[in-house]
């Protein structure tokens, strides 16, 4: 494993995991090359496939279960794949341990566009494609390191469009003892408001919320703590992760855009995550501005 390149990378730094590093004999590659990124301590294993295809189509998702492993792999939340797109700049894939793939992740966008950025594929501004549809970002670095502002879907709180079997408008359900909202931001988002984060078992509560009869394609869970007419405190389950995670960026995004909604802070807010702060702006469009930082890369030996 290589060392690591460190924040202030550039396409200098990292002109070795560019390509694929897969150039082997014909019969398969001899190594996988890989670069580990976190996004408010949201930690993601990338996989470029910018030039060529690296990992086949059907072992994506078993890839992602066994590097993900802590243990016994790379460690991450999710596995991006980057790859070119017929529609936008670039196209981002997320494979999460569970096998199950996400249509959007706040975090791992801002960490798929820092290793463009940085690898030359795209200049202060671009259109990824996600499965929540083309997603435009803009990014840079300055004085606080490298920054991406990300032009989220617009937070739909329809149930069908969460989705969610429940009658009525909005949702709002009662689920042991906590009043519960969601909404979607690109994933579906169940959202609980708290007089304090920290004294709720999210373990306990989080995988009940994420199962709920209510979330056909089952839920994120956030808890939400208000600290001012602009600053909330959330902590994340992920669907998927099927833990807890030091950010979300969807999450943020739900969060601010529930608690907007209920009149609790107003369209600009700053969202404490344990991992660090995002940046919410609500409107007529959606965004998100955050930080997404270079961990190290590495290459992987096929035995």
């Amino acid at each position: 494993m290589t060392g690591r390149p460190g924040d202030g990378a550039r396409a200098t730094d990292i002109e070795a995991v560019a390509g694929t590093g897969n150039e082997g004999e014909a019969e398969g590659p001899l190594e996988i090359v890989f670069v580990k990124l976190q996004g408010n301590g949201n930690d993601f294993i990338l996989i470029n496939e910018y030039l060529e295809q690296v990992i086949p189509e059907d072992l994506k998702a078993d890839f992602a279960t066994a590097y993900c492993d802590r243990r016994f792999g790379i460690g991450g939340d999710g596995v991006l794949f980057l790859s070119k797109s017929d529609v936008a700049d670039l196209r981002m894939r997320l494979f999460q341990p569970d096998r199950s793939e996400a249509s959007m992740c706040g975090n791992g966008i801002r960490c798929l566009v820092r290793f463009a950025f940085d690898a030359g594929y795209v200049q202060n501004d671009c259109l990824v494609e996600t499965g929540a549809g083309i997603i435009p970002v803009t990014m840079g670095y300055g004085e606080d390191g490298f920054m991406a502002s990300v032009q989220m879907p617009n937070p739909a709180f329809e149930p069908s469009k969460i989705p969610a079997s429940v009658p009525g408008r909005e949702y709002r359900e009662e689920i042991e003892g906590f009043t519960v909202y969601a909404v979607n931001t690109g994933v579906p988002h169940a959202v609980i408001p708290v007089e304090d984060v920290a004294r709720v078992d999210l373990g306990r509560i989080g995988p009940i919320v994420r199962h709920h009869q209510t979330f056909p394609e089952g839920a994120n869970v956030n808890l939400v703590q208000h600290l001012g007419e602009s600053k909330i405190r959330i902590r994340t389950y992920e669907r998927g992760v099927e833990a807890e995670t030091l950010s979300c960026g969807t999450g943020a995004t739900a969060a601010a855009a529930v608690a907007h909604r209920l009149g609790i802070v107003g369209p600009s807010v700053e969202v404490e995550t344990p991992g660090g702060p995002l940046w919410i702006e609500l409107g007529s469009v959606t965004r998100m501005k955050g930080p997404a930082d270079t961990v190290f890369y590495g290459v992987l030996p096929i035995l």
